[in-house]
């Protein structure tokens, strides 16, 4: 049967697809999906009903998918376990794999999501597809040659590896890890950044209530730095070669800081960051071409791409794709922000790497070459490559989180907007640590521009302070209403989020959407033989008035589209400072380190594989 349920990101059912795919896919049946990628599905499902956790998150993936390629290598005589040092023979061994790696998937599943919140939903549709198979979730036993024990030697196996891999699952993920912010919390709701000690490293959020990005309530009020001891994790393919300090893969280098001598290249990089929230309303009018033919094609680490002339697969240009601006950055700020009902960034590059498999134009050859093939083999070894990289795009990123603990944009804009403005002495408000005044963007609040009938007339009781030109906050029915953007006091200032989220449980630097999204876009490419997508094109449909959560939107139908999956990474990953949560400083650098891991984790999964060219 058709396991036809979509991808889903920000709450919404919604399918990705090329137009050519949809039209093929709804004219023709597709063949059963792999044991591999039914398994794979029950645990995207499970990692929607669990806390946002990226990095733990990654870390199942890549284990489950270890569980499921070594107990497909055991009956395989040039391939390579991972973990389990295992060999087996049977007269079916097809069936014989099927249960292997079927009881392999359940016990580490088990293990991993008994204690989620969402657990009773998880552990059912664990025991339900055991019980499709035909197999008996009570089976235990790991004695013999049967492929259940076999599943269940390897299954607990990896369990008793994660127990010991740095993670400290025994200990909760370790979430505090020895890890104290260096400021305060910030009270949200409050105007300012609160007590800030040093504006260079991250702050915690107090909330009235805190949601994370799976729409899962957490306990507390104050935010907790999730894995800043997560680049002590053993890793896939990361090599201690590159690792230049204590679980710090690939270091980049630091940040710029304020107070040194990257104060200008600071400043700079928090006015972006409100420069792209300024456009985040469709009552501007303005419209900009959205389709491969105009986006795309960027150079690594930077955004100087113009598109691509022509479609390579059908030899046309890409067709133009004009959209209402604020629409188009509204969309991309929630399709990519991975909120409510997610599958978290390596989950989300699963379901697209499903997608991809399922598409008619593709062929099931590794590297683009060879012979096609069969569906589990071809799973297996995207699954292995794809989630090896997602393992550890989050150690290296995690790893520098932990290492820089760097500060994120509401407290980097709201402490500037406190001290002043930092570009004229004769105006009123000058520090030279202030935010940088950029007309009709930053502004001093002046008695003129607030007098009546002028854009700050509803800000004088704030003269001599700094206002912004941003997004106005979560409107009062989010389901039928929509801010827009207008003049705030810059030291209230919030990022396009819910208000119950605000900004992640950690620190900045790097871009976590950056490094999963391009190391992902590396392996997909190398694995497929191709960086375009199926028929050279991907496509998401955003429905108008039916698709954002922390407003309401598109105006407009929203097509996102992308020629390549670096593309498409890149989208992913500038839509961080549509949404204020990344500036530019954590974002490129995050797609550099992403490069690097996915091209090392395609490359070691290929020393599996036995007979890979």
């Amino acid at each position: 049967m058709l396991d036809d349920r979509p991808l889903r990101t920000i709450g919404r059912c919604l399918t990705v697809c090329s137009a050519l795919a949809l039209a093929a896919v709804t004219a023709a049946a597709e063949p059963e999906h792999s044991v591999a990628r039914r398994w794979n599905e029950v645990l995207l499902e499970a990692i929607r009903n669990d806390f946002a956790r990226p990095p733990v998150h990654a870390r199942n993936l890549y284990h489950v998918t270890v569980a499921m390629w070594d107990a497909w290598a055991a009956y395989d005589d040039t391939a390579r376990p991972v973990l389990a040092d295992a060999r087996a023979s049977a007269g079916d061994v097809a069936s014989a794999r099927h249960e292997a790696i079927s009881y392999a998937a359940y016990r580490v599943l088990n293990n991993r999501y008994f204690d989620s919140p969402g657990a009773y939903e998880s552990l059912t549709s664990f025991d339900d597809l055991m019980a499709e198979f035909g197999y008996d979730p009570a089976n235990t036993g790991m004695e013999g040659p049967s492929p259940a024990a076999l599943g269940n030697r390897i299954g607990d196996l990896i369990i008793e590896h994660g127990y010991d891999d740095g993670a400290d699952e025994l200990g909760s993920y370790a979430f505090e890890y020895e890890y104290r912010p260096a400021n305060p919390p910030m009270v949200v709701v409050r105007s300012g950044a609160g007590t800030v000690h040093d504006p260079n490293r991250w702050q915690p959020l107090a909330l009235r209530l805190f949601v994370d990005q799976a729409g899962r309530q957490q306990p507390g009020n104050v935010q907790r730095f999730i894995g800043s001891h997560w680049g002590a994790v053993t890793p896939f393919a990361l090599s201690p070669d590159g690792m230049v300090d204590d679980g710090v893969y690939l270091d980049p280098g630091p940040p710029p800081y304020l107070g040194g001598g990257g104060t200008r290249e600071y400043q700079m990089a928090f006015a972006e960051v409100l420069r792209y929230g300024a456009t985040l309303t469709p009552d501007d009018g303005v419209l900009i071409d959205i389709s491969p033919g105009a986006l795309g094609n960027n150079h690594l680490g930077a955004n100087d791409g113009r598109g691509h002339a022509v479609n390579p697969v059908t030899g046309e240009p890409y067709a133009p794709n004009v959209v209402m601006r604020g629409d188009w950055a509204r969309v991309i700020a929630e399709f990519w922000a991975d909120g409510p009902d997610s599958e978290t960034p390596p989950g989300h590059w699963n379901t697209l790497a499903n997608y991809v498999t399922d598409h008619p134009d593709l062929e099931r050859r590794l590297g683009g070459t060879g012979e096609v093939l069969d569906p589990l083999e071809w799973d297996l070894k995207l699954y292995l490559a794809l989630n090896g990289a997602m393992h550890d795009a989050a150690i290296c990123a995690w790893g520098i989180k932990g290492h820089y603990d760097y500060v994120r944009p509401i407290t980097a804009i709201r402490y500037m907007a406190a001290l002043g403005q930092s570009s004229d002495p004769n105006l009123p408000a000058y520090h030279e640590h202030g935010l940088s005044l950029h007309p009709g963007l930053i502004e001093v609040i002046t008695e003129d521009s607030a007098a009546a009938g002028e854009r700050h007339a509803h800000l004088a009781e704030h003269i001599g302070s700094v206002a912004v030109y941003g997004w106005l906050g979560k409107p009062q029915d989010p389901e039928t209403q929509y801010s827009g953007v207008g003049w705030i006091p810059a030291a209230d200032w919030l990022p396009y989020q819910r208000d119950t989220f605000v900004t992640p449980p950690f620190a900045g630097y790097v871009s976590g959407h950056s490094a999963f999204s391009r190391a992902a876009a590396e392996v997909m490419a190398r694995f497929t033989g191709s960086e375009f997508f199926p028929g050279g094109l991907g496509e998401f449909v955003a429905p108008a008035n039916d698709f954002l959560v922390f407003e309401a939107g598109p105006t407009e139908t929203v097509t996102l589209q992308w020629a390549t999956y670096y593309d498409a990474s890149d989208e992913a990953a500038i839509s961080r400072l549509y949404g204020g949560i990344h500036p530019r400083v954590d974002d490129l650098p995050g797609r550099i380190v992403g490069s690097k891991i996915g091209i090392a984790a395609f490359e070691h999964a290929l020393t599996y594989f036995g007979d890979a060219p």
